[in-house]
Parts: structure tokens; sequence; C-alpha cells
């Protein structure tokens, strides 16, 4: 069925057409149920549709399957967690209600789904501020729910749900692990509500679980339920493993607990308690968190395993007790008190007695006997076989076997004590029987006699020959009648004939042969195994065909004949040479069978290497000309290995990955060869990568003499050009990083020499020179923090020197490691800033731009870097601006990094940068005081006018006609701290000094760029603001030419009032001005004639022979707008005449006619 899934609409309208509460309808309901397990997808319409039709409805079978289905929809199923919580959410309401229904299944049902359904919903309301009727509906179900643990009435069905629901709230309610890299997404605490929640309090929550959790320890010490303190204790595992802060509360309760409250309840129950007490305590000290508590948990398992030893003791006299009560009540039953005349007949009796017979066997074959107690049953059977005498016992099961047809045991006699025994002392054998009515000796526990070596001696046929009487018979036939008196027995200097010599292919064959017996039975052996608990025979075996192939060889002796050294030499050659042809030949079968099924004989070839490596010790011990063979077949080993790796079509590691890996590490001795090979395997291909890195991680965590080698490799790796390996590399030594000694230290180290490797070096002139000189000096030259280069380590991945300028991808092969760990350890970053103030400007364009993942990843809140911001070293200083920059790049500042610049501003002679990011949080007070330094960085770059036009998008306010048009580079919400364009503008001229003509011309000129900002009624307010100031600014009419340029309208404004403000200022008395004044006049000639003309007549003259071009413009004004001969006359005379010269005796107008002939009319 779970392959063609049901219709469920069709199926759930079929069950409902049938009679309710049918056997039919429960047919089709199951069915439609598996159907559901086996395809959950359209639970959730179902239970969203059917979940108010039982809600106030009788108890019925489509009630409970709905309840079921809805259990396992929220607690069992596949569904995702989204889909489980919106139907815990829909299914609230009716859940709360059926708290109250009469039906005890029905609300322990209800209790399971509410359990899963409380943790559902409490991770959806800590991050939904709205559901606060939902929230006041569950917390109205856990109060029922709690109120079900404090009844006395309650079910005790019920009373353990609610138990369970208790438990997850007080795992809900209390904090989770602080540690963030062991947080459990799916673990949701009172971490996850937070402070500004609305109807979520997390210190009252938690307060309430906290109160719970008491509750339940009450509940430990106080209840007199087995089942429910069972629960508890089983409930408790979970809440030790998410909850490590409450690990000392439970463990403290755990060990004080005694079963004070179980008292009257028998004894296998209180058993049954302990145990789950003592399983737990076993199960915490083995954990992570039950180091420290290890002392208290043994001392409290010692006094419960006293406790309960006695309490065993106890019941066992209790048994016995009443075993001999029941005895004794049997034996000495009193007579009949039945008197003479009341007695009946003994017919009549015995019918009667044969009729209660039967009624007793009728009742007791339908009498369930798996019903009761255990304890009782055998107590039972104890005392009815005590009711019978030996004999009489032994006659029924005579009568019994001969009823079955089997044969018939031959009654046994009592043991006599032999002869040997009862000879005590002299003493005769009736003399000692005589007296064993008369001393009764004391009966001892065999189990808790003393044993010696001695008394275990298994010798069945002495035993048998010392009670059958025939020991003195047997040993006076055993002794021999013609031993000579004299005969020595002195076996000191005794020894075992050797061996029968074989010949090599005698050998061979001989050794062929039992391996290949010993291979053939290996599935026996095997099989015989997997039914025991021991790999006893597979041990056996595997050690046998080792030690013949390793250990079974005898090398030739050199021959003491008299030959000819010569040839006697040859001769041996010829013979060993043979003899390791056929070792080798064994060896190499052996190897083969291995790697045919490397995975299931992984335990043969660590013996065998083990075997071999012990082999050679002894050997070559033995015989300097020994020639060792485990190198030589590990490597065989290996090579076979890397071969059937390469053929590997996937990248997924198998059994033979895995079984590879423990073979190494395993091995008595890892040659480095084999760590070469491990390194080349971990930069190959993904599918070998994983083998390679997983076993050098295992050599450096459980192999201590291979721990510096193999961990050097790793950091090697975190060296490697390819980002793949480099950051596999870097992942599989993070872990060791803080705390697990000392590879942590290793790593530090490693880490910070290779960042000291990125620092300047001396040339190699100057360090020739130095040297040459005084080596001394050369180290007294050397700048702070340089390491000498002999000194700076290096990895067979880098270059034996940074190229300049540096690549980013060689930079990154140097900090890459440093920067993961600084993520674990941020004192790291004191390193970085100090060895960054002696890099290369080149390289430390780099590193600015690889930290960027590093300082996202800390964070603007992170103390370090704050610290570092603050204190940077001297020539770090453009590392603590890209820290800046980056914390504010995609976001506003925190209060607290703007007031950390601030106070770096003021103390500390900085980069104007600093403050670009922070200008806008300020005030307006402060932007104008700080502004003019930003904008003294233009240089002319496009860089730095870019950072500029992005400040004074940031500080300055739009004008009214586009208020409301909101930018990203504007986060300021208070429209009064920001500066208007006018005010921007006219600070830009006032601070002209303070910001540099050049940069604050090209500062004016953004101004004008951002047309949008800065109209031309904006650009009149600035110049009307400007020349009513005491001290005009240089720029000041440059920026009236560049505005009358850029607008056109503003010509009228400037030439009837701006120009006439000046002349009346006497603009003249300025040289830089008056030479802007001039140029403004030729710019918007002929609308500044009139103006002109109220200038004096000494500067009218300065103006037209500067400005020659305006003279014949000014002589046509004037000629046209002035009526007066005498006053044109004297125009003329200035501007001069094409037909004839100016003339000298005419007098020169005043500049108050001049000013007052220019007026309009």
């Amino acid at each position: 069925m779970a392959g063609n899934p049901l219709d469920p609409l069709q199926a759930l309208s079929a069950a409902l057409a049938v009679p309710a509460d049918s056997k039919e309808q429960a047919e089709l309901l199951a069915a439609l149920r598996e159907s559901l397990e086996a395809h959950p997808s359209p639970i959730p319409i179902l239970c969203t549709t059917l979940i108010r039709t039982v809600s106030g409805a009788g108890e019925s079978l489509l009630k409970r399957w709905v309840l079921d289905l809805l259990h396992f929809a929220i607690c069992r199923s596949s569904l995702s967690l989204e889909v489980r919580t919106q139907l815990a959410s829909q299914s609230i309401d009716t859940l709360a209600s059926l708290l109250n229904d009469p039906s005890v299944r029905t609300v322990k049902v209800v209790i399971q789904c509410l359990t899963t359904a409380y943790a559902l919903l409490f991770r959806t309301l800590c991050s939904n501020r709205t559901q606060r009727q939902q929230w006041d509906l569950l917390t109205q179900c856990k109060t029922r729910i709690l109120d079900f643990v404090r009844s006395p009435t309650a079910n005790n069905g019920v009373k353990l749900s609610a138990i369970k629901f208790m438990q997850k709230v007080i795992l809900l309610q209390s904090r989770g692990i602080s540690d963030p890299r062991l947080q459990n997404k799916n673990d949701p605490n009172i971490a996850n509500v937070p402070v500004d929640h609305p109807f979520l309090s997390a210190s009252a929550l938690e307060a309430e679980g906290m109160k719970l959790l008491e509750n339940v320890i009450t509940m430990l010490y106080t209840s007199q339920e087995p089942n429910i303190l069972t629960a508890i204790v089983n409930s408790w595992s979970t809440l030790i493993k998410q909850r490590p802060s409450l690990v000392h509360l439970i463990v403290s309760s755990l060990i004080s607990w005694t079963p004070v409250s179980l008292a009257g309840q028998p004894a296998s129950t209180i058993k049954s308690v302990e145990k789950s007490i003592r399983i737990l305590l076993v199960h915490i000290s083995r954990g992570p968190h039950g180091s420290a508590f290890g002392a208290q948990i043994n001392e409290a398992l010692a006094l419960q395993a006293q406790r309960m030893e006695r309490a065993s003791a106890e019941e066992k006299a209790r048994k016995a007790a009443v075993a001999a009560a029941a005895t004794e009540a049997t034996r000495k039953r009193p007579p009949s008190s039945i008197p003479p005349e009341e007695q009946t007949d003994p017919k009549r009796l015995k019918a009667e007695v044969d009729n209660a017979a039967a009624n007793s066997a009728a009742f007791l074959a339908a009498f369930d006997f798996t019903t009761l107690p255990i304890g009782l049953v055998t107590d039972l059977i104890v005392a009815n076989l005590q009711a019978f005498s030996e004999p009489a016992l032994m006659n029924l099961v005579q009568s019994y076997r001969q009823s079955r047809g089997l044969p018939s045991v031959p009654p046994t006699k009592p043991p006599q004590p032999p002869d040997s025994v009862a000879r005590i002392e002299g003493t005769p054998v009736g003399g000692t029987l005589a007296g064993a009515e008369t001393v009764k000796e004391e009966v001892v526990d065999p189990l808790k006699m003393d044993i010696d070596e001695e008394e275990m001696e298994y010798e069945p046929d002495k035993l048998n020959l010392e009670l059958s009487g025939e020991e003195a018979a047997a040993y006076e036939e055993m002794i021999p009648v013609d031993i000579p008196d004299d005969l020595p027995f002195d076996l000191l200097d005794f020894k075992l004939p050797s061996p029968k010599d074989l010949s090599a292919d005698e050998r061979v064959a001989l050794m062929r042969g039992a391996v290949t017996r010993i291979w053939d039975g290996a599935e026996d052996l095997r099989r015989t195994t997997s039914m025991g608990s021991s790999q006893t025979a597979n041990d056996m075996w595997m050690l046998l065909i080792v030690r013949m192939i390793t250990r079974a060889v005898i090398l030739p002796r050199a021959s003491e004949s008299p030959k000819d050294d010569a040839e006697s030499s040859e001769e041996a050659d010829t013979q060993l040479t043979a003899l390791y042809s056929r070792q080798d030949a064994l060896r190499q079968t052996l190897c083969e069978y291995i790697m045919s099924d490397f995975p299931s004989r992984l335990r043969l070839a660590i013996t065998w290497m083990n075997e071999e490596w012990y082999n050679d010790r002894i050997r070559s011990a033995a015989d300097p000309k020994w020639r060792p063979n485990y190198e030589s077949w590990l490597n065989q080993i290996v090579s076979t290995y890397q071969t059937i790796l390469e053929s590997k079509a996937d990248g997924k590691p198998d059994s033979r990955d895995k079984a590879f890996s423990r073979f190494l590490l395993d091995l008595p001795d890892v040659p480095s060869d084999v760590l070469d090979m491990l390194r080349d395997l971990s930069v190959e291909a993904e599918n070998r990568m994983h083998v390679g890195f997983t076993t050098l991680r295992d050599l450096v965590l459980e192999r201590p003499s291979l721990r510096a080698e193999a961990l050097r490799v790793l950091l090697d790796l975190t060296t490697h050009p390819d980002s793949v390996t480099r950051r596999a590399a870097i992942n599989t030594v993070r872990r060791w990083v803080p705390g697990v000694e000392p590879l942590h230290s290793m790593i530090r180290d490693f880490a910070l020499q290779i960042l000291r490797r990125l620092q300047k070096r001396p040339s190699q002139e100057s360090k020739g020179t130095n040297g040459q000189a005084n080596g001394e000096a050369e180290d007294d030259n050397m700048e702070d923090g340089q390491l000498p280069p002999e000194e700076l380590i290096q990895t067979p991945y880098l270059i034996d020197e940074i190229q300049l300028p540096a690549k980013k991808s060689h930079v990154l092969q140097h900090v890459e490691l440093l920067f993961a760990l600084s993520v674990k350890i941020p004192e790291f970053l004191d390193e970085i800033f100090v060895s960054y103030s002696q890099m290369d400007v080149t390289v430390q364009e780099a590193i600015q731009d690889l930290i960027t993942a590093l300082i996202k990843s800390l964070g603007s809140n992170n103390g370090k870097l704050l610290t570092l911001m603050r204190t940077c070293p001297p020539g770090s200083e453009s590392l603590a601006l890209r820290v800046l920059t980056i914390f504010t790049e995609h976001g506003r500042p925190s209060v607290q990094l703007v007031a950390l610049v601030k106070g770096l501003i003021s103390e500390r002679d900085l980069d104007a940068r600093f403050l670009i990011p922070i200008i806008a949080e300020m005030d307006k007070v402060d932007i104008m005081r700080h502004l003019p330094r930003i904008v003294s960085i233009l240089n002319g770059q496009p860089e730095p006018k870019n950072l500029v036009r992005s400040v004074f998008s940031s500080v300055v306010t739009t004008p009214p006609q586009t208020f409301g048009s909101v930018t990203s580079n504007l986060p300021r919400v208070r429209q009064s701290e920001l500066l208007t364009p006018a005010e921007l503008m006219v600070l830009l001229h006032e601070a002209e000094k303070e910001i540099g003509l050049k940069s604050a011309i090209e500062a004016i000129g953004i101004c004008f760029s951002m047309t949008d900002v800065f109209r031309s009624e904006i650009l009149a307010v600035v110049m009307q603001q400007i020349v009513d100031e005491p001290v005009l600014p240089v720029l000041f009419l440059r920026t009236v030419i560049q505005a009358v340029t850029t607008y056109k309208s503003l010509v009228p404004f400037v030439s009837t009032t701006l120009l006439s403000r000046l002349i009346t200022k006497k603009i003249w008395q300025n040289p830089h001005l008056w030479e802007g004044f001039i140029r403004c006049a030729k710019v918007i000639a002929p609308a500044s004639f009139g103006a002109l003309l109220q200038l004096p007549k000494e500067q009218l003259r300065e103006l037209v022979d500067k400005q020659p071009s305006l003279k014949s413009g000014l002589r046509d004004y004037v000629t046209k707008k002035a009526g007066n001969k005498a006053r044109v006359a004297g125009f003329l005379d200035i501007f001069g005449d094409d037909d004839n010269t100016p003339s000298s005796a005419s007098s020169p107008a005043t500049p108050v006619d001049a000013v007052m002939a220019a007026m309009p009319a």
C-alpha cells in the first residue's frame, strides 16, 4: 500500500459511509492511516478539517482515529517544521477544549500533542509579536496540564503524560548552551526570547521553569509511584544533554536519593527504580559533563550498591522465612476437631472431595498464572516442593516419567565419605559416622570461599579413585617392581628432543596446508564467534597464519666444512635468496587475500603488520644481516590501496576508506613515506582528499608519537595554493583551537610565524654589508617585530620570499589560517595589527581586502576590535580605517562606534577618512567642525572626489521642492541636524584657508555638480550671505562667475545687486577679489555696465585697461544711456574714442554721479 497511496478523500468517505464504530469502519480507517503514514502530505488538510468535529463529540472510533492522526502529524511525521507548526497553531483551540474530555485516553493523547505543540508554537511566538491570544491559550493549557501532575486523583496514565509535558516546559524555559559553536537551531529555549518582547517575559518564564524543576525534584523524593519516578529519571537524560548548566542540580539530587518514599513496595519494584537511577548516574559520569562530578557519582554508586545488596539479602531472608513457615504449617497440621457424631460417611466424603477437586481443577485450568507476580509464583513453587518428603517427591517424579514413556532415573544413594577422608588422624570410619549425628558442621557458601590456586586443580581421575577406595591399589599397581633403589631422578638438565627437520619444500607444503585448512574453516570460526561475545577464535587463527609466515624462518648457517670461502659464501647467498623468495611468495599470497576484501580483513592486516614489525626487531637484534620486511610490505599494502582508490568513481567515503584509516592508526610505526602519501592524497581529487585529512586528523588525536609530524603536514596544507585543499586543512586544525593542548600552542605558533613571513626583510645587499661589518648592527637595524630570515618558517607550498608588488593569492596563503583562528580567538587580531605595520604597502592593500569576511563575522560590537581601533599600533591606521569602513558600508554605525572614533580623532592625528563613515551621525556643530578636514583630502583624484560627494549627500538636506525623496545615503532621522545647501556652500568659502584653495575649489565644483540640491535660488542665497560678510573669501568671485555661467537666470541678480554691493565694499582694495570682479563683469557684460559705471574713475580706468574689450560696449552704453554731455565726455575720456583722443580738460564725474546715472529711471 505504501507504493500505491489511497485517495484520502475517497477512503474517508467510504469509512464514513459504513456504520459508525463497526469493524468495517475500523478496517477502512486503519488502511487510510497506513497510507497516510507512508505519504503524509494530505494529513494537514484532513486534520484541519476533521479536528473541529471532535470537540464536544462523544467517544467514537472516528474521534480516536482523528486524534491519533493529529498526534502522528505533529509529533512523529516527516512533515516539515513549518507545516507541523501551522497544524499545531490551527488545532490549539480544539486541543485546549479536549483537556476536559471525560475520556482518559483522549486526555492522554491531547497532552502528548500539546507537549510537541508547545515547543513548536514557542519557537514561532518568540519572533511573532502579534499572537498574544495564542500565547494566552497555551498558558491556559499549560496550567491545566500541570494541575494533573499535582492532582492526587488523576489517572496514572494522564499523570505520566503530564509529567513529560512538564519536563518539556522545563527544557524550553531554561537557557541552552552558551557556546555558539555547540548551539542547536532545533533546540528552542529561553535565550530565543527578545528582550523587548511584548508578552513573553524571559525572566518570568525562566523563573517558572526553575520552579517546575524544583517540583520535579520534590516528586522524586516524595512520590510513592514507581512508574512516576522511573519516568522522571528517564526524562532527565535529555535535560542533561541540552542544559549543561543544570547538571550540578540533577547530580546532587540523584546522589542524595534513597528509596524512603517507596517503603512497603515490593523489592523488585524498588530494585527497578534503583537501577534507573544507577543507569542515569553512570551515563552522566561517562558524558562530557560528568568529569567534574566523577568522585561524587562513584561514591554514590558505591553506597547504592551496598544498599541494593542489603535489600537483596533481606528479601532472600524473607522468602526463606515464608517458605519455612509454609513447610512448618504443612507438617504440623492439627487433627480434625469434628465430633464423631458429626462425621459423615466416608463414601459421601470421598464424593464431596472429588467434586471439590474437580471444581478446583476447572478453576485452575481457566486461571491465568501470568498475572501473578514472579516473586509470589516462586514462593508458591518452593512451598509446594517442601511439602513433600524426598522419597515421596522422587516417587512422584518416577510416576510422571513412566506415564510419559520416559526412562526411569535410578535412585541415588547418599554419598559415602571416602576412606582417606574418614581416616583423619587415626579416627575410624565408623566413629566418624557415629559422631555425625551429634556434631553438625556449619554450611559454607561455596561462592564466598577463598580458593587457592592449588585447590583449583582439576584432577577427576584422582577424585574418582578416592571416592571408590581404589587409590592405594592403583598406586601400588603403578609402581614398577624392578626399579632400582639408587635410580637418579634429577630432571634439572632434561630437554625435549628437537623436532624433526623438514626440507624447504616440506615446510612450504606444511604451511600452505595449514593455512588452507585455517582459511577453509574461517567461516565456521566466524559463525561460532558471532554467536558468542568474544573474538578469541578469529584472533587465534589470524595469529597462527601470521606467525607461520613471519617467524617460521630459519636462516641458513655458514658451513663449517673446510671449503673455499668464496664457494661457501655463494652457496649461503643462494640459500638465503631462495628462502626470501619463498617467504615473499607466502607474504604476497597473504597480501592479496587481505586486499581482496580489506574492510572485513582489517584485523588480519593489523595483526600481520604488528608481527612483521616485532619480528624485524628481534631478528635484527640477533642477526644484523636480517632483511627487514615491515616497511616493504606496508608499502605494498599502501600502494595497492592507492590503486583501488584511484579507480573509485564517486567521491563518497566508503567502508574501505574508513578501514584504511583505522589500519594506519593501529600500525606500530608509521614511516615518513606513508605520511608523504597522506599528504599527496590530501591534495588530490575530492574522492581521495577526505581519506588523507581523516587519517591525519586521527593520527594527531590518537597517536601522540606521530602528533608533531602529522600536525605539521596538516599545517603545511593550510598554505596550499588550492583553496579547496587549504580550507579543508584549516577546518581540520581549527577544531583544536582553543583549549586542546599541546595542539593549540603548535597551531598558534605556526600561524604567527607564517604571518611574519609577510613582514619586510632586509635586502640582500644591506644584509651582506651589515653581516660583514657587524652582525650585531644587523640585528639592531632590523625593524620591531621583524624576524631574522633564517628563523622564518617555510612550507612546500609557499614561495621563498613574497614578490612585490604582492599578489592577493600569495598573501591569502599566509593569512587565511590566522583569520580563521581569529574568529574563535579575537586576541590574534593584536598580532595581525602589529605585523601589518611592518608590511609593504601592496601587502597591506591585499590584507585590507582579505580581512573583510573576518571583520563582518566578528561584528561591530566586538570588544577586541573596538579596543584595537582605539589603540592601533603606529603604522596600522589604514587597517583600522578599513575595519571602520567595513562596519559602516552597509548600515549605520553604532553609538559606541561613533563615540570611539570621535575620541580617537581628538586624541590622535588620524586621517580625515576616519570621519567619513560617522560624519552623518554627528550633530550640526560637530559636522561643521570636522567637515573642512574631510574636504581637505581632495587632490584631483576620482576616489576622494566620490568620498566627499557621498559625505555631502549624507550631511546636506534636500531642498523643499524635492523633500521626501529619501536616498540610501541619508541615514539620519532628525532633519534639524543636517546642513542646508546654503550652509554647506558658505562653510566651504569661510574655511577655504583650512581646507586649501585647490581642495576648496574642487569641493565647490562638487556642489555645482549636485544640480538637484544646489539650484539657482540656493546659490543666490549663498552669494547674498557671503557678500554681507565683513571679510570676503578669496574664492567668492570665482563662485559667482561659476554660478552665472551655470545659471543664466542669476545674471540680473549679480549685475544689479551683487556688483553694486561689492563696489560699496571697495572691492578694488583686495587684489584677488578685484581681479575676480573684473572677470565677472566681463562674463555678464553688458548686464554689468550699469554697475561698472558706479566705480570711481581710477578703478573704472583700471578695469577697461585690463579688459580693453569692454571699452566699446561701455562707450556705447554711456552714449545711449547718459544724456548729460559733460558726463558722457568724462566717461569717453576713460573709454577713449576711435576718432578723437579723450580730452584731458574735461572734469571727471564723481562716483555719486556715475551711480546716479546708472540707476534706472
